[in-house]
């Protein structure tokens, strides 16, 4: 495991959240790597050429020394990212690619994979400088577990060929779940997509719902690959429920681009599953991000269940209350681990079911 340095780096008078060091922390330690320092910086301005202060960059170099890796919570322009390198005489990841490392190694099917691989190239295709310092490094540890098939001698017009032959692909896959759905639709089965905050327990209430064994565990986006499950709702009635990749705060462009076979899939399913973590004190924030996503990518308007996930953990039920009050109905809390109040959530699905055919 690599060991690495945080450096946080924030503009002064925006409200920063309290939670960010902890989450990127949390992103670096779900990539595999031991955070050994934390450092962090206030700025008016953000230096054009190296993000930080020169103190601060003095600092950090100083503090690396004996380290391998320098995680920074923003996004680096490629001038920056070269210049922190050559400065600093360490691997750098900024926030980008940190999450597509992770994405890198979560992905196990063949759509996960070209999904990662179209969003890692048209990351990386700014940051080529010649034949590419930063491709010369692919192949293994955080931030450089690039697409296999990468080499040394790749250059611009090469990596452009490649994003168009993968865009093609994604285009395939497109067409492919097109097809899938009409099976559902002729079948009368109606979907619904599970979106959320990554960590927050989707998979665990797939499996749950459908009896799926989709990987769970405690770390950011454990499932990256989406899983279409059945689900009986009630005698006769069905429904098919689609867990999607977890989003996040400030998810890169390159990805939600890349995953526009996978949010496809949300925008035509007959309802959302919004899925939040009730014991996380800013689950609320969490919504906020959801949605933004939601409407980055277009889903319309659609009948939504709000979910507060793991309750249990939840100790003062008045919190639970006031957290239920800044959603519009329904809203259900439940516990996907211990299955507490999974008949509620379903009881919700068969009204949006029922209504739909209603309307028909």
């Amino acid at each position: 495991m690599e060991r690495s340095a945080l450096v946080e780096v924030h503009r002064k008078g925006q409200d920063r959240s309290p939670d960010s060091g902890r989450e990127l922390e949390r992103l670096a330690e779900s990539a595999g790597a031991i955070v050994v320092e934390r450092l962090e910086q206030q700025l008016e301005n953000f230096h054009p050429a190296f993000l930080v202060g020169r103190g601060k960059l003095e600092e950090i170099r100083e503090k690396v020394r004996e380290l391998d890796l320098v995680i920074f919570n923003r996004d680096l322009s490629p001038v920056q990212y070269r210049n922190l390198e050559d400065f600093l005489g360490v691997k750098v990841v900024d926030r980008t690619g940190l999450i597509l490392d992770i994405f890198a190694q979560r992905a196990r099917t063949r759509e996960g994979k070209i999904q990662v691989e179209a969003a890692q190239l048209a990351y990386l295709l700014p940051r080529l400088s010649g034949k590419g310092k930063t491709l010369s490094r692919l192949g293994g540890g955080i931030g450089t577990r690039g697409p296999g098939e990468t080499k040394l001698e790749v250059d611009r017009q090469r990596v452009r060929k490649r994003i168009a032959h993968l865009e093609r692909e994604l285009e395939k896959i497109t067409r492919h779940r097109e097809v899938q759905r009409r099976g559902r639709v002729s079948r009368a089965l109606p979907t619904f997509a599970l979106v959320g905050y990554t960590n927050t327990g989707k998979s665990t209430l797939l499996n749950r719902l459908g009896k799926a064994q989709v990987e769970t565990a405690d770390r950011l986006f454990c499932t990256l690959d989406p899983t279409i499950r059945r689900v009986w709702l009630a005698d006769g009635l069905g429904a098919a429920v689609i867990d999607t990749v977890g989003l996040i705060q400030g998810i890169p462009h390159s990805l939600v681009a890349a995953f526009r076979a996978t949010f496809e899939e949300v925008r035509e399913a007959l309802g959302l599953i919004v899925v939040l973590d009730a014991s996380n004190s800013r689950a609320g924030v969490q919504a906020e991000t959801v949605f933004r996503v939601m409407e980055e990518v277009e889903i319309g308007r659609k009948a939504t269940i709000m979910v507060l996930n793991k309750c249990d953990l939840v100790e003062n039920p008045l919190e639970l209350s006031r957290l239920s009050q800044g959603f519009d109905p329904p809203v259900v809390c439940l516990s996907a681990l211990t299955g507490e109040g999974m008949e509620d959530l379903k009881a919700e699905m068969r009204k949006i079911v029922e209504s739909a055919r209603v309307g028909e």
